[in-house]
């Protein structure tokens, strides 16, 4: 079995080294380069991790930056995050049925008979 691989993205701890403490400081560095992000999407791209990034755009932040790729990108193991998901959405033969497990309880509507 192969082991998961994930990883982390040092976009915001690199800027940071770099006293570039806004997400506004990069979108005009990104421009000159010929990048053209949205001020949300240059957000979402410090402050998550990119599911998807296109090559363009790692360059550009790699000399943007003065970095190499493994400084922005750290491969990882992955974690059993998605493992645990599972097991909480209440998986079938779990020793902790966990909250999927539970039910509300019927209403019972009784009629006064007065």
């Amino acid at each position: 079995m192969t082991a998961k691989l994930d990883y982390r993205w040092h976009l915001r701890e690199i800027m940071a080294t770099r006293e570039m403490f806004s997400t506004t400081d990069l979108s005009p560095l990104l421009a000159e380069r010929g990048i053209n992000l949205s001020a949300s999407q240059v957000y979402r791209l410090v402050v998550e991790k990119p599911e998807r990034l296109s090559l363009k755009t790692l360059v550009a932040l790699m000399d943007i930056l003065d970095c190499a790729m493994n400084d922005l990108i750290e491969p990882v193991a992955a974690s059993g995050a998605a493992r645990t998901r599972k097991a909480a959405a209440g998986s079938a033969g779990n020793a902790d049925p966990g909250v999927g497990s539970f039910r509300p309880k019927r209403a019972r509507i009784s009629r006064d008979p007065s």
